[in-house]
């Protein structure tokens, strides 16, 4: 059975200081129990959290937003994978689209990152979707078919643990969402492509959340889908009170 996780992604929001108070209003609430539930925070947000969730068997996981695929050179303003590596950062999200659509990162230089984060016991949370145009176009399957060619060349006995967030870019801040079977329809069509490019073990295996405007009022009817495995969670994961509710929610669904 696949372990349903919650993904807050804080995009450019907090400061070190918020952080802790945040992780201070939460961490009694979240036990890890039922629900893997992940903080993927700015990166000077990253060691004051560490700190407070201690170094074992944290409850909370932790997630950085992005990284270069090589381990140190002359790459101003970016962060390697030893720099998340030394502070036990669990999970980094890569290809979001943001990045691709405002730092024109390309489908091949997202494959390097992900095959780095495996090497460097990073799980990438890899997410793919289609823009509006191309979703008017009825482009989605093409779109997302092409991101994920890159499986083929990610480590056999890694890939498993890989998590893919479908995240419907039209949806992204613009509260707007996919219907929770349209969103199903898809993630259940991304896990045969899983089966015909990787293998259908790895396709049972490998977690798929959903991404689009998520919030404590609807994650319900997304976590009721059978092929939806958690959420990538956006404005709603800066509110404590929210991002609780949203992990309670999912695991009375999936626990």
């Amino acid at each position: 059975m696949r372990n349903p996780m919650v993904a807050g992604n804080w995009k450019m929001h907090k400061t070190g200081e918020e952080a802790r108070e945040f992780l201070s209003a939460v961490k009694e609430s979240i036990k890890g129990e039922t629900v893997e539930a992940v903080l993927c925070a700015p990166f000077t947000a990253l060691p004051p959290l560490r700190e407070a969730l201690g170094r074992s068997h944290a409850p909370i996981k932790l997630g950085a937003q992005n990284m270069h695929w090589e381990e140190k050179g002359a790459y101003t303003g970016e962060i390697s994978p030893l720099m998340l590596q030394e502070l036990e950062v669990d999970y980094v999200i890569l290809g979001h689209s943001e990045r691709r659509a405002y730092f024109h990162e390309t489908d091949a230089e997202i494959e390097k990152k992900v095959i780095s984060a495996f090497a460097h016991g990073l799980t990438p949370i890899l997410c793919v979707g289609e823009t509006l145009a191309e979703r008017e176009k009825g482009e989605t399957e093409q779109v997302i078919s092409r991101q994920l060619q890159s499986l083929k060349n990610f480590p056999k006995e890694k890939i498993s643990s890989l998590v893919i967030a479908y995240e419907p870019v039209w949806a992204i801040g613009t509260g707007k969402t996919a219907s929770a079977e349209e969103a199903a329809r898809v993630i259940g069509w991304i896990r045969r492509q899983i089966f015909t490019l990787v293998s259908e073990e790895v396709s049972r295996e490998v977690r798929i959340l959903y991404g689009g405007s998520v919030n404590a009022e609807n994650i319900d009817q997304f976590m009721a889908e059978e092929e939806i495995d958690g959420a990538l969670v956006g404005g709603a994961s800066l509110k404590p009170e929210s991002f609780v509710k949203m992990v309670e929610i999912a695991g009375r669904r999936k626990g």
